[in-house]
């Protein structure tokens, strides 16, 4: 392996009297490797390093950590997408994408996604980087990225970094200076967010062409939050749930026989036409429902999501996700099932209670993921600092104000006829629903006349639908089809 590094300017935190962390705030580490990706073996680079954020007025205010991944030998870089990938939260590292789903190396994890010892990774053979370089890109207080002070040693506003919009302008001021540094401004370019990440770069999508006149040829959101839906209290966000409790309880066993008995594909489409068709208008109503009615509509929920009649009418037929979660298997096993992965099994303190005491899938991951991503850094990216990884940083109090990202998507693609969306899903995501996500998809252009642009892809998993090996192979394949059908290909950005 060929390794050169290139330290360029570090800042220091002092920790009592007698030492220091140094924030390394515009460094390079370069390293090769080699890897075979669908049966073809060849060599690529790494480069691992933090780059700055600037003030108005040329000073450092953070800096950002990153790894570039860029494959050796390409005969026309120009031609060859760059995809520019940040995961969620906010507050989440550019970590599960990275060792798990895009990169060229993966945590070590069974087929279907649970830990195994010893901790650490392995090669991806289903990697994107036959396809695509790919830089994942680290948000302000996640992995290794932090504030800096100034030369009085006082620490910037984190009023402009913490926010939809604060994080949005800066992330696009950062990406137009790594692309500028890397010579990419010939690539056809995409952003990839997942979870909140999904927020971010439909913001993004406009924000770069805006302002930092970069237009794009591809948005992925990958189990998107969408907070014009998530948690606003309304009849379509609480019946949008409904076809995930249907998934869910086909996992497990829940559903009557003659659900039970079909394919999951084959019985989501009656819950999906009960959710927009009966279940919304029903709890538009509120308590003003005919009696009767409000009767027949429980009924149904009841059968479509494995739930009692009883508690479903107890929670005026608006059921949390949270209660779902421990009320699915409380009468079976005594069990509880995971929010971002429902195939996942807990065990609470006591089986009483609203909402479960921790999110086994979570722990799960953190489980696996922490010893892989400190681990692979170091030992072969070569990354050394004493700076902790945050796998989630401190970002609190996050800005929610002006949350225009879905219509900023809308615009985005309204100027730029190139650019498409691609959504990947888990069935089993009981924080960020597929069926959410189809909903936001039809709502960025009330038009219609758009909608030939979006791709809706889902598989039979979670919020991280890569983790079972099944899902890794099909969603990276699913990323290099729409690499090409998003390909420009000679044709004029024109209407």
């Amino acid at each position: 392996m060929k390794k050169s590094c290139l330290f360029i300017s570090f800042v220091s935190l002092f920790i009592g009297s007698s030492q220091s962390i140094e924030i390394p705030v515009d460094t390079i580490v370069t390293t090769t490797h080699s890897t075979t990706i669908k049966g073809v073996n060849f060599d690529y680079t790494a480069e691992t390093g933090m780059q700055p954020v600037w003030d108005k007025d040329g000073a450092p205010i953070a800096s950002l950590f990153y790894t570039y991944y860029t494959r050796n030998n390409v005969k026309n870089s120009t031609e060859r997408p760059l995809i520019i990938s940040f995961n969620g939260g906010p507050g989440s590292a550019s970590v599960w994408m990275h060792v798990a789903y895009t990169g060229p190396r993966i945590l070590n994890v069974d087929s279907e996604g649970y830990p195994v010892q010893p901790y650490g990774f392995k090669n991806n053979p289903n990697s994107i980087l036959d396809a695509a370089d790919i830089v994942f890109v680290n948000p302000v207080n996640t992995a290794y990225s932090r504030m800096v002070p100034n030369k009085e040693g006082e620490m910037p506003d984190r009023k402009q970094f913490f926010g939809i919009n604060q994080d949005i302008k800066y992330l696009a001021e950062w990406i137009n200076t790594f692309v500028s540094r890397k010579n990419r401004w010939e690539s056809p370019k995409y952003i990839i967010g997942e979870s909140y990440g999904g927020t971010r770069v439909m913001g993004l999508s406009l924000e770069l062409q805006q302002n930092q006149w970069m237009y794009l040829n591809g948005v992925i959101l990958v189990s998107p939050a969408d907070y014009k839906v998530l948690r606003v209290g309304s009849p379509i966000s609480s019946a949008l749930n409904l076809p995930y409790y249907t998934a869910t309880a086909w996992y497990h066993n829940r559903l009557p026989e003659a659900l039970q008995s079909k394919d999951l594909l084959d019985i989501l489409p009656e819950s999906e036409d009960f959710a927009i068709n009966t279940l919304i208008p029903a709890l538009a109503k509120g308590g003003f429902i005919e009696t009767e009615e409000k009767m027949r509509v429980s009924k149904k929920m009841a059968y479509y999501s494995g739930l009692s009649q009883k508690v479903i009418l107890q929670h005026n037929l608006e059921v949390p996700n949270s209660f779902f979660w421990k009320e699915l298997l409380r009468d079976q096993t005594g069990q509880t099932i995971g929010r971002l992965d429902s195939r996942y099994l807990g065990i609470d303190k006591k089986e009483a209670g609203e909402r479960p005491d921790y999110s086994p899938e979570l722990s799960s991951w953190l489980h696996s993921f922490t010893p892989a991503i400190n681990h692979y850094i170091k030992s072969e990216l070569k990354f050394k600092t004493d700076l902790k990884y945050n796998m989630f940083g401190d970002v609190n109090p996050w800005n929610k104000d002006d949350d225009n990202t879905r219509d900023d998507l809308r615009s985005a693609m309204a100027q730029n006829p190139y650019l498409k969306v691609l959504n990947q899903s888990g069935y089993y995501d009981g924080a960020t629903t597929y069926f959410n996500a189809k909903y936001t998809l039809s709502q960025v252009d009330p038009s219609g006349k758009m909608k030939d642009r979006f791709t809706f892809k889902c598989y039979r998993s979670g919020h991280m639908m890569y983790l079972r090996t099944e899902d890794l192979i099909q969603a990276n394949d699913d990323l290099r089809t729409f690499l090409k059908e998003s390909s420009a290909n000679g044709k004029a950005a024109k209407y």
